[in-house]
């Protein structure tokens, strides 16, 4: 039951991220609201690289991040990216698929070489906050960063500010 339910959201939520990737220009990929931010090119990459996580998060109980190879890709093209997310989401959807539902009270622990990153929480805390709810905070910042720069977002759960004011 837990399974369909992530199952059904996932798929619903990747759509939605993958309308908001298929939005973002190359002219916009440089730009960054201030100097320590990330630009609209690396939090796409990012967002697309969350789905690279389902398998160390799904099928073992800890995931060492000392050890993980951060594979962004080319960004210098938005549809770089576009293609990334698609590759991961793929791998994520039947990651989810084939994850077995009893592991999911298990203890999760993210670590650096060993060294604690975060607590240990049950395993569907960390698919929920970790995988899920990360990926739609990142969203956020993508549509404010695309927002600033004068660039269309989608509508996600329904209209959106520009589809309201049609008359």
């Amino acid at each position: 039951m837990m399974k369909q339910a992530l199952i059904g959201e996932f798929l619903h939520e990747a759509e939605n991220t993958r309308k908001l990737l298929s939005m973002i220009p190359d002219s916009a990929l440089e730009y960054r609201p201030q100097p320590h931010l990330w630009s609209v090119g690396q939090l796409a990459s990012h967002i697309a690289e969350v789905y690279n996580w389902y398998g160390p998060t799904f099928d073992q109980d800890e995931f060492d991040m000392g050890s993980y190879k951060y594979d962004k890709g080319d960004i210098s093209k938005a549809s770089n990216i576009l293609g990334k997310f698609e590759e991961n989401v793929a791998n994520a959807k039947t990651v989810i698929e084939n994850s077995d539902e009893s592991q999911y009270m298990n203890t999760w622990t993210m670590s650096a070489g060993g060294n604690p990153m975060m607590p240990s929480l049950p395993k569907i805390q960390v698919i929920r906050g970790f995988l899920y709810n990360h990926l739609y905070h990142h969203r956020g910042e993508l549509i404010s960063h695309l927002r600033v720069t004068g660039n269309k977002v989608p509508s996600m759960y329904g209209p959106n500010y520009e589809e309201s004011q049609r008359s």
